[in-house]
């Protein structure tokens, strides 16, 4: 296979001839469809560099394979490592210019209103930034790339930005990126409001991928003790819309529902809760850990969450997020002198209570 891939090199070239380097493209596309092939593809760091360089080709549909080739390589952990580290100066054919980094070459792609790469851009940087590993150097060439995380969240959040791509990969990069505490600080400064307008992503019924993906970013958000007070205020108001997708049609008595944040009284008759249980457990981990001091705990219980998490837990069919709903109703529903502890992360745990939740998540996980 490596010698076929090094005969292909010269047609998988900007100046090769048009119908040569489209068979070409396209079969180095069917090989990054399965395991060996795109092994073999990331191990040729100059078929790597050909590929990098022709997402600026001029013909359409030689780009797209291009960009769907680097999307499948990036899906796969040491891919996504080569693709980023690849040498562009020495690994570069004869003759031809070192093209610029996978980051910054997909981020002038999306950041382009006409561009007809910017979805298959977004999913490349959406893999690249799923390996911890791989995250600080990214954030540190979007940084240099002269384009700001500002830009980044006005084009996510703009209608129709691109009237040729969704952008809704932008989610799960969002959301990777977070697990950073230094995009977590820009998306909790209070003085540039990009959390708020991150909220109402959580109903975002035509894209699960956009959802999912903000969902992950206010979870990974939600570990900042510090602001949990601000995100459960006014100033936020975070509450509401982590529970909000979590109600369904339930009919509450008066009382209950004056109790309820105003968003979650008198649902309608058709109120649907969200349809994927990852997400559900999300949403039930980021209320979790918005329960870590004794002053939110209380403020989370006035707000009635319990009937909302009571009506869910009947539902629930999924057995991790029965398991996330029932450790968070186990927090509300006990009292603060149970508790004992103004803070949860403060807790010491027995080894042997640790050892027997890890086991209780892997049987979890490894179930269908």
């Amino acid at each position: 296979m490596d010698e076929a891939l090094n005969e292909l090199l010269k047609f998988v070239q900007i100046g090769a001839r048009l119908d040569l380097k489209a068979v070409a493209v396209e079969h180095v596309l069917g090989l990054t469809g399965t395991p060996e092939g795109v092994e073999a593809v990331y191990n040729n760091p100059q078929l790597l560099v050909s590929l990098i360089s022709l997402m600026n080709d001029t013909t359409v549909p030689i780009s797209k394979d291009v960009s769907l080739c680097l999307v499948n390589i990036s899906a796969n952990e040491k891919g996504a490592d080569k693709l980023l580290n690849v040498n562009l100066n020495e690994s570069c054919p004869p003759l031809q210019q070192p093209p610029e980094d996978i980051v910054k070459q997909c981020l002038h792609q999306i950041f382009s209103d006409q561009s007809k790469l910017a979805d298959q851009c977004c999913m490349i940087l959406s893999n690249l930034t799923r390996p911890m590993h791989l995250i600080e150097q990214i954030i540190d060439i979007i940084e240099d790339s002269g384009k700001s995380f500002d830009e980044l969240i006005n084009i996510f959040t703009k209608n129709q930005y691109n009237k040729y791509a969704k952008l809704h990969y932008l989610g799960p990069m969002l959301s990777n990126l977070t697990q950073s505490r230094r995009v977590r600080k820009y998306i909790l400064d209070k003085e540039k409001c990009v959390i708020q307008r991150l909220l109402p992503y959580t109903e975002y019924k035509e894209s699960l991928i956009r959802r999912g993906g903000i969902i992950g970013t206010l979870k990974n958000c939600c570990f900042e003790t510090d602001y949990h007070e601000w995100l459960l205020s006014e100033d936020v108001d975070i509450l509401p819309r982590l529970l909000l997708p979590l109600a369904g049609p339930e009919e509450f008595d008066e009382e209950d529902n004056d109790k309820l944040p105003l968003d979650l009284q008198y649902l309608p008759e058709n109120k649907e809760r969200e349809e994927d249980p990852d997400i559900r457990c999300m949403l039930l981990e980021a209320i979790t850990q918005l329960c870590s001091k004794k002053n939110n705990r209380e403020y989370i219980r006035d707000k009635n969450t319990y009937i909302i998490l009571r009506e869910l837990h009947k539902w629930e069919k999924e057995k991790k997020a029965l398991l996330a709903c029932e450790n968070l109703v186990d927090i509300l529903i006990r009292t603060e002198e149970e508790i004992g502890q103004d803070n949860l992360k403060e807790l010491t745990i027995p080894n042997h209570i640790v050892d027997t939740f890890e086991k209780i998540n892997d049987d979890l996980t490894k179930q269908p």
